[in-house]
Formats: C-alpha cells, structure tokens, sequence
C-alpha cells in the first residue's frame, strides 16, 4: 500500500495495513511525533514499512549533498545556513515534510544550530526555514550558506509531481520479499 493521505488518519491506516500483512509505503508528513508507535507495531508483527518525507529520488540525492555541504562546512562559522521552500498554495503543511527534513540533517551535523523555526530569526542557533505558497509551484527546496563575503546554495526544483509518484512505486517494488523498516536510502543504495 502506498499512504498518502493526512496526518489525522495516517497512522490508523498504517497500522490497519500492518496487521494486514500489507507492506507499507508512506509519504505523509505532520504525524512523525508518533512514527515509533508505527516502527515498534511493524517490528511486533514482523511487518514491513518504508517513510520518507520525499520520494523524489533527485529529492533524495539533494538530502545527500545537503549532509555533506553541512559537514563540510560546519567547521565554518562564518557560515550562516537557511532553508527556503516554495509549494503551490494548496499545500497543507508548511514547512514542508521534505524542508524538516533538510533542517533536521543540518542540525543533526552542526555544532551552532539546535532546533528550526519556520520564520525569520536572528538568533544563531535558530535555523530559518522560509515557507512561500505560489501558484502551479510543485516544489522548490534551497539551503542557502552565508558569509560575508561569498554564498553557497544547493537548490532542487520539481517541474511536476511525476517524479514523487516514480519514486513511491519503486519504492513499494523495493519492499517485495522484505521484512522490517526502511528509507529512500535503502531503495537508493546510499
């Protein structure tokens, strides 16, 4: 089964298809405050699960570089980061599943900052994620590097959604004949 529905009835359908012994793909964001519930009932039953917050896969090559472009420069502090995300203006959620997860891999690597905000900040441990809502936008996610005296940005368009559904199918091909939990990154081989 691929799931992608909404945070309110994600996990219900989830666990639905688990006890089902249907293998699971899921793409729904804004419900991972209970994704440890969803991995111990798939462990429980010897079920099989994959989450991504992007199924992309130039998505999932851009959160590669974005790990390695923040280790590289996270013995830089001169270097300020920010994230910016643009979706077109019937996206639900904001930040996008896919900018969380792009601040989540910078903090995880950074000594400086600790925890994301979706606005504007000034405080340095703080990591700036800018939401912009734009007609006919599929998706545009930038990590931006700042010093005083020059910019590095990594920036991944998605002219349409054919890319997302491409990733999610070969993702639910990858799951055939497995047991357990995996990522875009097993499928991928990273």
């Amino acid at each position: 089964a691929i799931e992608c529905t909404n945070p309110q009835s994600a996990v219900e359908k989830i666990i639905f298809c688990l006890n089902e012994n249907v293998p699971v793909v899921c793409g729904t964001t804004g419900w991972l405050s209970q994704l440890k519930t969803v991995e111990e009932k798939c462990k429980e039953i010897n079920g099989v699960f994959l989450y991504a917050s992007n199924f992309s896969i130039g998505v999932n090559i851009f959160f590669e570089l974005n790990k390695k472009l923040a280790t590289l420069l996270n013995p830089h502090p001169s270097y300020n980061v920010e994230i910016e995300e643009i979706h077109h203006t019937q996206k639900k959620d904001a930040p996008s599943g896919t900018a969380i997860t792009l601040a989540e891999q910078i903090i995880e690597i950074s000594d400086k900052k600790n925890k994301w905000i979706n606005s504007d900040s000034e405080n340095e441990n703080e990591l700036s994620i800018i939401s912009k809502r734009i007609d006919e936008v599929a998706g545009t996610h930038a990590v931006k590097y700042s010093s005083a005296v020059d910019d590095i940005e990594i920036i991944h368009t998605a002219h349409n959604r054919k890319g997302f559904a491409e990733g999610a199918v070969l993702a639910a091909e990858f799951l055939i004949d497995k047991k357990g939990i995996f990522s875009m990154s097993d499928v991928l081989g990273f």
